[in-house]
Parts: C-alpha cells; structure tokens; sequence
C-alpha cells in the first residue's frame, strides 16, 4: 500500500489487547479515518502500515504482529494516547505529499525540538544503520507525517572529539556507538575509536576532501596516517 505522509486525522488509543507474542490488536477511536474503510483495507497508524480487523461506528480495530512490535514504538502506547492516522493512496486519486510505505525501518529519537518563526526545527537521532541513507532536503516519515531533511546534523563527531580530548574513553566509546555505529565498542582502544569514527564518516559521506579534514581534527598527522591506513584495507 502507498500512503502520502499527510495525516488526515489524530485518533485515540482505545483499547490495547496482546502479550507481545500473538492476538496483539489496537482498538482506534476514529471518524475521519474510519469513513469508507472495509475489513481489510490499510490505514497508517503513526506510519506504520495496518490491516483493519474490525469496525464500529467510531472506532476500527488493527492487529499487531510480533514483527510490528519489534519495529515500531506501537508496543509502547497507552489507553488514550494519540494516534497519526492516514487511509492508503486510492488509485487516480491526488498526490499531496510524497510516496510513504507505511514499512518502518526503525525508532529514532526526538533530542531537540527548538522554535524557528512559525515552524519547529525538530533534531532526530535516527539508527545508525539508517543514517547512510537519509540525504539533506530528501524526505523520512516520522510517525507517519513525511518532513524534509533541513540538514544533517554531524554534532557527534564533534563530541566523541570532545570526549577523546578529555580522556573520556568510555564515554567516547558509548558516543560512537549511539550515533555513528551500529556493533559494540566497550573493548575499543583511543585510537581504535578515533579510526572507526573515520571510517564510518568516510563510508557515510563518501568525501575525499571532508573525511581527510575530520581526521586531522580527531588526531593530526597521526589521524590523516589513520585515515589512509583504514581507505587501504579496506580497498583490499
């Protein structure tokens, strides 16, 4: 199903059923949404893609694969909290935002939400794994809404420098695991850190001229010695 990423309406949780393992299912207080839905069409329910089960005069109910569960923040909602709610695009009809699956790929993080005029700058710490595909003034759905990419946001180099610079180990390890990895790094040495710091901007970025520059600010000469050790091996 295809979906625009514009939210036709804000439902409610009405009644959460499941043990996480199996008959897991939402009941979705709704009136906009609900109108002209059929057991078995598709509604977007923060983003993610859902198959009605059940309907009622104001209310529809979806089920929850275990799948589901483990993708999305779905298994963390309550009785009464908001719910984006968006129908499936119908064929012919019109395209006011851009193409949405309605499959999550993973949960991120809202760390800042900071006032610009009338709008909100909102900065997401998304999955590592997900950061080598998100491009500036491309799009991503959050909770089912599509936004634009305004830039993205390469803070954490700064502070896993940061932390090296003071010694910080642990924390620098834990930095590069948060935002720039995606495997452990407890048994990392300084300048293990500092190589695989550059390495993932260098796959990230695919820059000849930024990476180098981001390895002389994490270690000089000895950096830029790291930085092309690392393009060595791994061309081999």
């Amino acid at each position: 199903m295809i979906f625009t990423g514009i939210v036709e309406e804000i439902g409610r949780v009405l009644e959460i059923v499941g043990d996480q393992e199996r008959d897991n299912f939402l009941t979705i207080a709704s009136q906009v949404a609900r109108e002209g839905a059929r057991l078995g069409d598709s509604i977007a329910i923060n983003g993610t893609c859902l198959t009605v089960t059940a309907l009622a005069t104001d209310q529809f109910r979806v089920g929850l694969s275990p799948e589901t569960l483990r993708r999305t923040n779905l298994g963390r909602l309550q009785v009464g909290d908001p719910l984006n709610l968006e129908r499936s695009l119908t064929f012919g009809g019109r395209m006011g935002g851009h193409y949405v699956q309605g499959h999550v790929d993973g949960v991120g993080t809202i760390v800042a939400v900071v006032p610009e005029g009338d709008a909100k700058r909102i900065r997401i710490q998304p999955p590592a794994q997900l950061l080598p595909y998100i491009v500036e003034k491309g799009y991503i759905a959050v909770d089912g809404a599509s936004l634009t990419v305004a830039e993205l946001d390469d803070r954490a180099v700064g502070e896993v420098q940061a932390a090296l610079e003071a010694n910080d180990l642990a924390e620098a390890r834990r930095l590069l695991s948060w935002h720039l990895v995606s495997r452990p790094t407890s048994d990392l040495r300084t300048d293990e850190v500092a190589a695989a710091t550059i390495e993932s901007l260098a796959e990230n970025l695919s820059d000849s001229l930024v990476a180098p520059s981001l390895a002389y600010l994490l270690g000089g000469l000895s950096g830029i010695a790291v930085y092309r050790l690392t393009n060595t091996a791994d061309a081999m």
